[in-house]
């Protein structure tokens, strides 16, 4: 029986869109025995997962070094016969090329790729196509399994739904308002304007991370909405993502909440502001929209990744997108 090891350890964003690896693999090799490393804190995801033989944790925090060896002295001691490096950087390279796994397979770009057995090119676009990141990572599987990404997904449990049942009593939309990044947030003033103008019979849910609790305060304290709930750090990830299953729609920033709900084809509005869908991180859901500023902008996109300020100060590419834009997405 193969044993099999994806390596994702980068934020929770990545490795949710690296799923879509667990599902091909289990699909081309159902008796395989799947393993998966990620670093601490996201492990939870995967609670319960029907393909995962087990989660390995690395503490990036806490003895980030030490704890980096011992996880190596652990996939050494499996033998795997297929190791899938996801990331990009040095230490995945080292647990990758001293692993002793029977066949070693990442990015070209990893420092360490020249020990890895099988280097595939990590490619931004090919033939005029941009490359979403989910077929950028099926690139490392593609000779292994087919030429298909897979889509990612995640598997709340039946407790997971049950905890969030009493928050589907009626219709409702959830909004996740905020991003690590402040070039890929949507301004709070917007994000109320949204809230006072969604109509009344539908329940409204701020959802996020408990460090986004004050910012779901304040938008809640501040709409006139009769129907608005803070549920910031209150609900697991795999809560989170089985409550944003049957919203009526999820607004989102370019963020982790975006693959949240394509992980569980939830319908979803995601809002760009300084980045751009082209750079291969849209959502996946079948009811999937985008929301972006109107008229180009010279100065968007400023980076591949959202920035901590507005590079102009004017901050177009947020303030430019209207509440009508956001309104028209929701079902007649």
């Amino acid at each position: 029986m193969q044993q099999i090891l994806v390596i994702q350890t980068a934020f929770i964003g990545d490795v949710v869109l690296a799923t879509g690896i667990l599902e091909k693999l289990h699909a081309h090799f159902p008796d395989a025995q799947i393993d998966i490393l990620v670093r601490k804190g996201n492990e939870t995801l995967f609670t319960g997962h029907p393909f995962l033989r087990e989660v390995i944790s690395w503490d990036k925090k806490t003895a980030k070094y030490a704890h980096l060896l011992a996880v190596l002295k652990q996939i050494r001691s499996t033998r795997y016969d297929i190791l899938i490096n996801v990331q990009r950087f040095a230490a995945t390279g080292l647990l990758t090329a001293f692993s002793r796994a029977r066949q070693t397979i990442g990015f070209d770009k990893n420092p360490f790729s020249f020990l890895f057995s099988d280097v595939v090119r990590h490619i931004i676009s090919e033939n005029d196509h941009t490359m979403h990141e989910i077929e950028r990572n099926h690139q490392l599987i593609r000779s292994i399994t087919d030429n298909k990404a897979g889509k990612p997904r995640l598997y709340p449990s039946a407790a997971d739904q049950e905890a969030v049942r009493k928050w589907k009593q009626q219709p409702y939309v959830c909004i996740a308002p905020a991003s690590v990044w402040f070039t890929k947030q949507f301004p709070k003033d917007q994000w109320i304007k949204l809230v006072n103008a969604l109509p009344q019979n539908l329940q409204v849910y701020l959802i996020g991370a408990p460090s986004d609790k004050e910012l779901c305060e304040e938008i809640r304290s501040a709409a006139s909405h009769n129907n608005v709930v803070n549920l910031a750090g209150s609900l697991r990830f795999l809560e989170s993502a089985a409550l944003q299953q049957d919203a009526v729609m999820n607004y989102v920033n370019d963020s982790a909440p975006m693959h949240f709900a394509s992980s569980v084809n939830a319908p979803v509005t995601a809002v760009y502001c300084s980045t751009i869908p082209a750079f291969g991180f849209g959502p996946l859901s079948d009811n999937s929209h985008i929301v972006e500023v109107a008229t180009a902008l010279p100065c968007r996109p400023c980076g591949l990744h959202g920035k901590k300020a507005c590079p102009e100060l004017h901050f177009n590419c947020a303030r430019q997108i209207t509440t009508e834009q956001l309104l028209a997405v929701l079902p007649k």
